[in-house]
């Protein structure tokens, strides 16, 4: 297949921003209203205000560390890295966040952002009034247990990859857990774009950037992954699980 077909058929992870009454198709709190009773023409009459922001050009920061917190956000499209840099320059990736996913969580308890936020590609978010979500919290409850679930889940995504785990386990634990939260909003699991650069990907695994390169190509050789500069496709996804099945636990 040729590099120009390639790229014309790239998936793009963007967000159905619904209408008057459907949710966002990624909305990280739509099953919690739902499932109280409460559709998106009664929010309205809550008058809880959801800002679109953006869209954020690749190398532009959503936040900074330091910053101080009034909101988290939710990814629309596109996707975005936080990291956080020591007193030498040294910078140390924590996460990405795909469509649907929040951002600004770890920032609840200091008031201030612990950490970085930069648009790996063109971005678009949901931006949410925290005090305005902790009075929704109080009419809807179930907006409590999902944001309780969703900082569980990003304490998780931080120390999945923390053992002592080979490279081929933490990059097929990684390419794993990017494939279900994919599926998880609706896109493709088997196919995406890998926004992340190399670099970035061996920084957030804690591996050496031509460790990751090198385990790539043996991946790919093995018949688990398949390849095209940052196109990436799963062509044995039961093999890459087994692979991935110490770190992942499941």
């Amino acid at each position: 297949m040729s590099t120009a077909r390639t790229r014309s058929a790239r998936p793009v992870a963007t967000a159905d921003d619904g209408d008057e009454l459907r949710f966002c198709s990624t909305c990280a709190f739509s099953s919690a209203c739902l499932d109280n009773g409460y559709d998106k023409s009664r929010l309205h009459e809550l008058h809880i205000l959801v800002e679109h922001t953006g869209p954020y050009r690749e190398g532009e920061h959503v936040f900074r560390e330091g910053e101080p917190f009034g909101a988290i956000a939710a990814v629309r499209a596109g996707t975005v890295k936080t990291y956080v840099t020591d007193r030498d320059g040294r910078e140390t990736v924590l996460g990405f966040f795909l469509p649907g996913e929040l951002i600004g969580l770890n920032a609840i308890s200091q008031d201030r952002y612990p950490c970085n936020a930069v648009a790996l590609e063109s971005v678009a978010l949901c931006r949410f009034s925290f005090p305005m979500m902790a009075t929704l919290a109080t009419r809807v409850p179930g907006i409590q247990q999902q944001l309780f679930k969703l900082l569980s889940e990003d304490i998780g995504k931080a120390s999945l990859l923390s053992g002592d785990y080979s490279a081929e386990e933490r990059l097929a634990a990684f390419m794993v857990t990017l494939s279900r939260r994919y599926a998880a909003r609706g896109f493709s699991p088997t196919r995406f774009s890998l926004t992340m650069s190399r670099t970035d990907m061996a920084n957030y695994l804690r591996l050496a950037p031509e460790t990751v390169s090198r385990v790539l190509r043996r991946l790919q050789d093995s018949g688990f992954v398949a390849v095209e500069r940052r196109e990436f496709t799963v062509t044995d996804p039961a093999g890459l699980e087994t692979l991935a099945r110490h770190v992942l636990r499941v």
